[in-house]
């Protein structure tokens, strides 16, 4: 589904990437885990087009989308949710929803809504309400839906755990268990390493910009090198 060549990328003269090479398969998740300021955020924006590259290539589903514009990867399935999270604090919850599914026929858009409110409940409970007076985890779950309308063939999640409390990012986790049980491709960046790796069919490790480690998620759970950097062991 993606294949990422030795993909290079600069803020100015400043390098942020460089010589990176991963591949995600179809139906996999894939996890890349990393210290702050290791270039994760940089790469997924780098692969949804928001950021240039500055060197090598990303293959998109057998397509060559490295000097694609971010509007035509979302056409091509490739959707991101943000760090942070970024929902439209002034618009309701299921406006909010409906603006992901921009990309989809009209005669969708209900019954995404409604697939949307069954894998959320929370949400659907406050459809009506103003997306700013969601919870940090509700936000979450709302990005993930927002991206999740446009019906997409490969999700990038970045930080979805990001700020929230243990018992919210176990509820996170759960819904990306089970969006991979039901086939979706997905590339998952957290700085909870052990959730993202316990999740994770293969993964890689980034570090300053560069890729460290790659193997199998439960491989790299294992590795004592991993277990000291990032998960504190």
């Amino acid at each position: 589904m993606l294949e990422v060549t030795a993909l290079g990328s600069r803020y100015g003269r400043i390098p942020a990437l460089a010589d990176v090479h991963l591949t995600v398969g179809r139906g996999e998740l894939v996890a890349l885990v990393g210290a702050n300021g290791a270039g994760k955020t940089t790469l997924l924006r780098v692969l949804s087009g928001i950021l240039p590259a500055a060197g090598g290539r990303v293959r998109y589903d057998g397509n060559d989308v490295t000097r694609a514009p971010a509007r035509q990867r979302v056409r091509m399935g490739m959707v991101q949710v943000p760090e942070g999270r970024q929902v439209f604090a002034e618009l309701s919850v299921e406006d909010n929803l409906r603006l992901g599914a921009f990309v989809r026929p009209r005669h969708e858009i209900g019954p995404g809504l409604e697939r949307m409110f069954g894998l959320f409940p929370a949400l659907a409970a406050k459809r009506r309400e103003t997306a700013g007076t969601l919870s940090g985890g509700q936000q979450q779950m709302l990005a993930l839906g927002r991206a999740l309308m446009s019906r997409p063939k490969l999700l990038l999640l970045d930080e979805p755990s990001m700020g929230l409390a243990p018992r919210i990012v176990a509820e996170i986790f759960a819904i990306v268990r089970a969006l991979k049980d039901a086939a979706t491709t997905i590339l998952l960046v957290d700085q909870n390493a052990q959730a993202a790796l316990g999740v994770a069919d293969r993964a890689y490790v980034l570090e300053t910009g560069r890729i460290a480690l790659e193997g199998r998620g439960a491989e790299l759970l294992a590795n004592p090198r991993v277990q000291q950097s990032y998960l504190g062991l």
